[in-house]
């Protein structure tokens, strides 16, 4: 009889337990990357570009890039620079829309197709042309849907987090200032652990070639410890490092960039899944604010007159939808539908986030 009531006991401590994880608040996590092409993220490495790099006696079979990265298809040559997003997030847990060639289009709808103009499109959910109109850092005018997650669900300012490698995010991801916690470009991050206090004052020693730009390293690190300590249930993770390099024309960065993020996509898809407040109640929604141009001319430049600086993907992880692999013949998605996204996975009303175009539906 002591045995049954133990047993009976025990039965109904794992019960509570699995009743209280079920009422978990969801999560939402965004991770941008910032000027990512589609043509990296669906086809791999670009032989192209590789040519142009070229001196005249070089073949480009030669290439350190050519060896470490190319493979017969584009399915390979992508899971080479991504292999867990394609190999494990994309084939089991999420999809991605944007491949052209199997008829799938993302795009912005701003037309300056530079970074604020961008993120600011997917945090309030339209594209406001005439008044953000340049990256001059300004008070983002608009409510994003940061601030309208925080106050719908009433979310303290940790549980509402971004961190960004561009110092320019500290004014475009929220109207009101300290509304939200916000960590972005080179800035302090307090930590109880001292490595990572370490690392903090590291990214002040370790200077990159753009003014206040942080290496995404940091930005992971610093994310991952605010995930630990502070639980949020909005979370932003801006990288730049795609675009950066691009800029400066170091393909050979810009591909290392790619491995990068996606171990940090390991590591949090890891860490979520082991948290069982986390653990299928979080979605990602994972994407770029901008394309940039296609051929080995201008594939450093993203602008109104870049060929290719419109077309962007978007990647979507969420346990509310079962779609797996690529979009197909559909409907062009747009940046502006990531806010309501985040807010239907989120639970919420998108229609009372004012002005935004409608959520991705799977």
């Amino acid at each position: 009889m002591i045995v049954r009531l133990a047993l009976s006991a025990a039965g109904l401590a794992v019960w509570l337990v699995a009743a209280v994880l079920a009422q978990s608040p969801p999560a939402v996590v965004l991770i941008t990357l910032d000027g990512a092409r589609i043509e990296e993220m669906f086809f791999g490495v670009d032989t192209a570009i590789l040519r142009a790099q070229l001196k005249p006696e070089q073949r480009l079979e030669d290439h350190e890039l050519y060896k470490r990265y190319w493979a017969p298809t584009p399915q390979a040559r992508r899971e080479k620079l991504l292999p867990f997003f394609w190999g494990t997030l994309m084939r089991q847990h999420g999809s991605i829309a944007g491949n052209p060639a199997l008829r799938s289009r993302v795009h912005v709808t701003n037309r300056h197709l530079i970074s604020y103009p961008g993120y600011s499109e997917l945090l309030i959910g339209r594209a406001l042309d005439d008044v953000i109109t340049s990256n001059a850092p300004t008070q983002n005018p608009n409510r994003t849907v940061l601030e309208f997650l925080q106050s719908s669900h009433r979310l303290s300012r940790e549980q509402v987090a971004v961190f960004g490698s561009w110092p320019a995010l500290r004014v475009v991801v929220e109207q009101k200032a300290g509304a939200v916690t916000v960590n972005a470009g080179t800035e302090r991050f307090d930590s109880p652990d001292p490595g990572v206090r370490r690392d903090s004052e590291l990214q002040f020693a370790t200077p990159t070639p753009w003014a206040q730009i942080r290496y995404d390293a940091y930005t992971a690190r610093f994310a991952m410890d605010h995930l630990a300590r502070h639980r949020p249930r909005v979370l932003h993770v801006a990288f730049d490092e795609t675009d950066s390099w691009a800029h400066d024309l170091r393909y050979d960065r810009l591909l290392e960039a790619y491995g990068r993020t996606d171990r940090f996509l390991q590591e949090l898809w890891a860490w979520l899944q082991s948290q069982p407040d986390y653990r299928d109640r979080t979605s990602l929604l994972i994407t770029t604010d901008h394309g940039r141009g296609r051929t080995p001319a201008d594939w450093r430049n993203h602008h109104e007159q870049v060929a290719g600086a419109r077309e962007i993907w978007m990647a979507f992880v969420s346990p509310a939808w079962s779609r797996r692999g690529e979009w197909r013949n559909h409907e062009p998605l747009t940046a502006s539908q990531a806010a309501a996204t985040l807010i239907t996975w989120m639970g919420g009303d998108w229609k009372q986030f004012s002005g935004a175009a409608p959520p991705v539906r799977p």
